[in-house]
């Protein structure tokens, strides 16, 4: 009886914690997208718009590891207007579908089920908003 409560009770805390907390905080975004843009380095499709814009990977992986810390919960110092970035890269459906299908690939890897679907889901969220917004401006340069 002891032991079903226990679990209950650690059941009960798991699904109150947060996305965040549960891929590991921090550390296991950082995992995920160490992982993930080794990838995309390398991806014939999205490898090449990628490699061409960042020169500094840490760092351009530690920003990104802040916005996935503010999108799934965590505390973060996250500041900057990610759709902004995308506008003059003259990104297509295909660009968007390939980033998806790696990121998708990445979580079922690295990530409990789970959690897996929970990123997979918010990134095709975020993909599809972001998706929106570039073709809406078709890679015009908006006002600063």
């Amino acid at each position: 009886m002891q032991k079903t409560r226990e679990d209950a009770a650690i059941k009960g805390m798991q699904e109150r914690a947060s996305l965040y907390e549960r891929i590991g905080a921090h550390e296991g975004i950082a995992k995920l997208l160490r992982h993930f843009y080794a990838d995309v380095r390398q991806h014939r499709v999205i490898g090449p718009i990628f490699n061409e814009r960042i020169k500094d990977w840490p760092a351009h992986i530690a920003k990104i590891g802040e916005f996935w810390a503010r999108a799934t919960g965590g505390s973060s110092n996250y500041s900057g207007q990610m759709p902004l970035k995308h506008l003059n890269l003259d990104l297509e459906p295909r660009h968007f579908g390939s980033w998806l299908e790696l990121w998708d690939a990445n979580c079922r890897c690295y990530l409990p089920p789970r959690e897996a679907r929970e990123m997979s889901a918010l990134a095709h969220e975020i993909g599809h908003r972001l998706r929106h917004i570039v073709s809406r401006h078709g890679g015009q340069e908006l006002p600063a």
